[in-house]
């Protein structure tokens, strides 16, 4: 095995851990509702990108189906982001709440810069840190927007 396979491996054993781990029994749908949605957009996006020669990823999975990363965008960024909903901090100021979107943001923005560097899981060609950033902070927004869009319509009972 390469490096870029374990690391993949690692990445399958360490989102589905994380769920495992951090998600409570009783939010469990709404993981999966947050999960979901970050889906839909990271795999739209993550397409683009790739289609528009922006981003390229040498080692994947699936080679044959996807140019695109199939590992981080079909579940390592859709498992952090419901663990990003689940535990929103709701109560909190507004500069915390920015904190906590800039700081799950950072972190993965961080990470993938280093594998960009140092392995053949991602090239940039026509990209740079800083987008990845604002594409990861607004979907992360998007994504929240959504789940509390939801979950409010299942909690009031509205159907409007």
């Amino acid at each position: 095995m390469t490096m870029e396979q374990i690391i993949l491996v690692l990445a399958w054993v360490i989102s589905i851990s994380i769920l495992l781990i951090f998600i409570p029994k009783d939010k469990i749908r709404n993981a999966i509702v947050a999960f979901q949605f970050k889906q839909v957009l990271t795999w739209l996006f993550g397409l683009a990108v790739v289609q528009m020669r922006m981003i390229e990823y040498p080692v994947r999975l699936f080679d044959y189906a996807s140019r695109a990363s199939f590992t981080f965008e079909f579940l390592a960024y859709p498992a952090i982001c419901a663990i990003f909903n689940v535990h929103y901090p709701e109560g909190k100021s507004k500069i915390a709440q920015f904190g906590y979107y800039a700081l799950y943001t950072s972190v993965i923005t961080v990470t993938e810069v280093i594998l960009e560097r140092y392995t053949n899981l991602i090239v940039y060609i026509h990209w740079s840190w800083y987008w990845t950033w604002i594409t990861l902070f607004t979907t992360f927004f998007l994504s929240h927007l959504f789940y509390k869009w939801f979950f409010r319509k299942i909690n009031t009972g509205h159907t409007k």
